[in-house]
């Protein structure tokens, strides 16, 4: 008995014990409501550095709905950078939406018969006219991230532009997961 203690006692002299460390995480997934998405959008974000949080990356999405007649297709992309600590940050980007639209619906010939119309026209916040089409984005906003893998959140002012014009006071809110 007194030999396996000592034993033990020997081997753990030997023998490093470390915690498990966590390290602040720098990426996330989350869901956002207007934003770069423009109605809402699915995105997945994440660091070029994976050591530091304050720092440039990337975020791509999809958002988008189907029903009646009508069906839309957005996917955010932007660069950004966080400036901030202690699980604060100021948020910086910029980037582009893919936009697609699409709208069906019935008129008649003039022989009284039914015939299906397609539009691919979208007004939104600024005319998108003729889809597949691109929106410029900007985004400036804050992000909570917190210091081991939970929940995050973030509110950003995301003007929007086109070849018809800048709306500069559209809005984003988005909830999710960072690991």
């Amino acid at each position: 008995m007194k030999k396996t203690l000592l034993l033990l006692v020997i081997a753990g002299l030997f023998t490093s014990v470390k915690a498990q460390e966590y390290s602040s995480p720098t990426r996330s997934v989350y869901a956002e409501l207007g934003g770069a998405g423009l109605v809402y959008s699915f995105n997945y974000d994440f660091r070029f550095d994976n050591n530091r949080l304050d720092s440039w990356g990337i975020r791509v999405g999809a958002g988008g709905y189907a029903f009646d007649d009508k069906s839309l297709l957005t996917i955010p992309v932007q660069i950004n950078r966080l400036f901030g600590r202690n699980n604060h940050y100021f948020e910086i980007g910029a980037g582009a939406t893919f936009v697609n639209f699409r709208k069906t619906g019935y008129d008649y010939d003039n022989n009284g018969n039914s015939v299906e119309t397609e539009s691919k026209e979208w007004h939104f916040i600024l005319d998108v006219g003729e889809t597949p089409s691109v929106m410029g984005t900007l985004n400036f906003g804050y992000r909570r991230i917190p210091d081991e893998p939970g929940v995050t959140w973030r509110a950003n002012l995301t003007p929007v532009f086109n070849g018809d014009g800048f709306w500069p006071l559209f809005a984003g809110i988005g909830i999710g997961y960072a690991f």
